[in-house]
């Protein structure tokens, strides 16, 4: 029979969660008080949150007979708020999460929650990052909530805000792998029939590997601006335009070259591939703006160049051309769309 948290005090459920967290060397005090303390030497301290709620941003059960376990939630909920931590040149150092659990939950779905999230810390490259602690409730959907912080380490912040007209685009990290793993799922290919390239999407849809290292190295760079590639790089480079007033002029021929990695699972899905590098997020790749002529740090590639605000007002271009829904960001995610 399975046990489930209706099954178990809260006291009962955290001493099953507490020695699964990972513990970096941030963390002075750590989970069991009223609040942890972690250390900060560098005065500022960067923070971010996130939710994903059950049947919006994943599901348990998909329509091709795939499910997410709790270690894929746990592992994609650390990564994307790891994520935004890096883009701003900065490195995580502790974490806090929240669980609305409904009593049905198995407690081994709970634990191997606990265990995807402190294996991405790992695993991702933040071992430095503690996991303090949280906060448990009930109610009908499974809800995760995180907060991460960070430190800047005498660096100033990349903001969205620093690019300007000259300046070269680079992206860094996988883009449209995980657009391609989510329309995987979406579709009727089961998964015991997944070829490797199908197979490498699904896996970075759930467990998607945002590039820790690179936030903090593209800021020793002078990177002027950056941001983490959650809702798409068209909707994500048209909201780091705004926040210069400039125009990112992007090359096509470029993404093109990058789109050609998922061409196999484009075929099977009778899909788009360029599409999904676009439109895609989930990724968690780093969108960053460097001066014309820097070095681009390894990991990086060149995919256009920024441009004075376009007297029509387009805040994003492909090859000098207006591409649909680029211009007001009406293309990739949305939390918000029906």
């Amino acid at each position: 029979m399975t046990l489930t948290v209706a099954q178990l005090s809260e006291s009962e459920l955290l001493a099953r969660i507490f020695p699964r967290l990972h513990a970096g060397s941030s963390m002075l005090l750590g989970p069991g008080d009223d609040s942890a303390i972690i250390a900060a030497a560098d005065g500022r301290t960067v923070i971010s949150i996130d939710t994903q709620v059950q049947d919006k941003d994943f599901r348990l059960l998909w329509p091709n007979g795939g499910t997410s376990s709790g270690f894929d939630v746990g592992w994609k909920a650390a990564a994307q708020n790891l994520s935004d931590i890096n883009a701003m040149g900065a490195v995580a150092t502790a974490m806090v999460v929240s669980l609305t659990l409904p009593g049905t939950t198995p407690v081994g779905w709970v634990e191997d929650f606990a265990d995807g999230l402190s294996a991405a810390i790992v695993g991702l490259g933040a071992p430095q990052c503690s996991v303090a602690g949280g906060d448990l409730s009930g109610g009908s959907e499974l809800v995760v909530t995180v907060a991460v912080t960070g430190s800047l380490d005498g660096l100033a912040p990349v903001l969205r805000s620093g690019a300007q007209a000259g300046d070269q685009i680079a992206v860094c990290g996988n883009m449209g792998f995980a657009a391609a793993g989510w329309a995987l799922h979406e579709s009727s290919i089961l998964p015991s029939t997944h070829s490797p390239a199908l197979a490498t999407a699904a896996a970075l849809f759930s467990r998607p590997e945002p590039p820790l290292s690179a936030g903090p190295v593209a800021a020793r760079a002078g990177a002027t601006a950056m941001m983490d590639i959650s809702d798409g790089l068209l909707r994500d480079a048209t909201r780091l335009a705004a926040a210069s007033g400039v125009t990112l002029d992007l090359d096509g021929a470029v993404l093109r070259g990058v789109a050609r990695a998922l061409e196999d699972c484009a075929v099977v899905l009778d899909a788009d591939p360029l599409t999904w590098v676009l439109t895609g997020g989930e990724d968690h790749g780093l969108l960053s703006t460097f001066p014309e002529g820097a070095s681009l740090p390894d990991g990086f590639i060149r995919i256009g160049s920024v441009l004075s605000l376009d007297v029509a007002g387009l805040a994003v271009t492909i090859d000098g051309q207006n591409f649909k829904g680029a211009s007001d960001g009406a293309v990739g995610w949305d939390h918000f769309a029906v």
